[in-house]
């Protein structure tokens, strides 16, 4: 019997889903067991991407509480041979993808946007009175 198409499709990107918010999981405990995290700042692994043969993965990284530094990025890439080596011992693939390090600002972003909402808000309050 034939599989509809869609079906495997949709089966396959379950799968991606699933092995993204694993590996995004993992390297998030990995940076926090490292201690990469700044002073008075957190890490976070916003997204994971992985292609669709699970060949590489796109790992996307913010820092709460201060600017993305670069250096944190080149760390990161630098020590990605031993993130892949770590996270290839808790979730068993056939092939543990080549991560790749991207930073993230959309949460800086979004705090700019809500800070100017807020400044509007208040000049709005203020000419009110």
């Amino acid at each position: 019997m034939r599989k509809n198409p869609r079906q495997s499709e949709k089966g396959c990107t379950d799968r991606i889903m699933r092995v993204n918010e694993l590996l995004k999981r993992e390297i998030a405990s990995w940076i926090e067991l490292h201690g990469l995290n700044e002073k008075g700042t957190i890490l976070s692994v916003t997204k994971v991407e992985c292609s669709p043969g699970l060949k590489t993965a796109e790992v996307y990284i913010s820092c709460l509480g201060a600017d993305l530094s670069p250096e944190i990025v080149r760390t990161l890439e630098r020590r990605k041979a031993e993130i892949q080596d770590d996270v290839s011992r808790v979730i068993v693939l056939k092939y543990t993808p080549v991560l790749h390090f991207r930073p993230d600002h959309n949460i800086a972003e979004g705090d700019r946007v809500l800070a100017l909402i807020r400044k509007l808000e208040e000049q709005e309050s203020n000419e009110n009175q």
